[in-house]
């Protein structure tokens, strides 16, 4: 997989998700087997670009593997400029959202609002990447509904105009996270144009990784949701896709440390109270599997500081790992 003239590690990558995709999750993430992990999207709008929400969504020089951004708009003009803003900053990829279905971004004619206006999409499109010199990518939905879909449409546009790939979740956005993923439309789309295509949607395993890889002959996958509170089922797809075989689920020490890891490292980087109160959620998706009737969370959501987090945490997977053994 290449988006321009970078040559991915491999066809794994991490979907963009507002409040989720912060550095402390790209690194993870990359580190546990993705290839490329893009940043939660960054608004067009300049005068929130000071703010310590925006800081905290730009990426940064020092950060590894490639560091690839979002923005999200209406207006080709600041669309334009928040690309400058963020490759001064760093990006080396600029990837355009029309495909968030939130209707705070929708109501202002952002996210997959644009797959309603086929020629507003080609301005924006045309004014982003004329106004950058590394690639631009596009991520959108099959349309606006099921009775509208134009993702053949959205792509053909983003093709003659300089797009550089298409990450396609397989749903409308009146579909928003309802039902099941369909791929037949992201496999109309790989065989309509020549741009490398990312399949998203609904990936949550790696016979499902495999199984949408052969049927719509994407390029490469993007996992999302699959991927909160279990960064390391990038580390088990590449895995599945290289020899047909499963890794082992991670032990109770290996989710133990990389938690505690993902912890500390939010905790650094938005500081007190915030910190404490992002990982929250994190926390929450990663023990799902081991704190069935949530007691713990419960417990945990209401702490306010990380050195309190920490040594619930640690008290935590003791008594698991202890009960584990008996």
């Amino acid at each position: 997989m290449r988006i321009g003239p970078y040559q991915l590690e491999n066809n794994l990558i991490v979907a963009p998700m507002a409040g989720i995709t912060d550095r402390p999750f790209r690194e993870l993430c990359r580190r546990l087997g993705a290839g490329l992990a893009v940043s939660e999207m960054m608004s067009s709008n300049p005068q929130v670009w000071s703010t310590d929400k925006s800081r905290n969504r730009m990426v940064h020089l020092d950060e590894s593997g490639l560091r690839s951004v979002q923005i999200a708009g209406a207006d080709p003009e600041w669309m334009a400029q928040a690309a400058q803003f963020n490759v001064e900053n760093g990006a080396q990829i600029i990837d355009i959202n029309m495909g968030c279905p939130a209707k705070k971004v929708n109501k202002r004619l952002a996210g997959s609002a644009l797959l309603q206006f086929p020629e507003l999409v080609e301005e924006i499109i045309q004014s982003v990447v004329g106004a950058v010199d590394v690639p631009v990518t596009l991520k959108f939905r099959t349309g606006w509904d099921p009775e509208n879909r134009n993702a053949i449409e959205i792509a053909k546009i983003a093709e003659r105009n300089g797009i550089a790939s298409l990450a396609l979740h397989g749903r409308t956005r009146a579909c928003m996270y309802k039902g099941e993923a369909e791929y037949d439309t992201i496999r109309a789309v790989k065989q309509s144009v020549s741009l490398p295509v990312v399949a998203n949607g609904d990936i949550t395993s790696p016979e499902k990784a495999k199984q949408v890889l052969e049927y719509t002959g994407a390029d490469a996958i993007m996992i999302g949701r699959a991927a909160q509170g279990r960064p390391w089922i990038f580390r088990e797809i590449g895995h599945y896709l290289q020899t047909g075989e499963h890794l082992p689920e991670p032990p109770i020490s290996e989710v133990r440390s990389i938690l505690m890891e993902h912890l500390v490292e939010l905790h650094q980087f938005y500081g007190e109270p915030m910190g404490a109160r992002i990982a929250r959620k994190h926390v929450s998706w990663y023990l799902q599997a081991h704190d069935n009737e949530g007691q713990f969370r419960r417990v945990f959501n209401a702490i306010e500081t990380p050195d309190v987090q920490i040594n619930a945490l640690e008290n935590y997977f003791e008594t698991l790992e202890k009960e584990r053994d008996r």
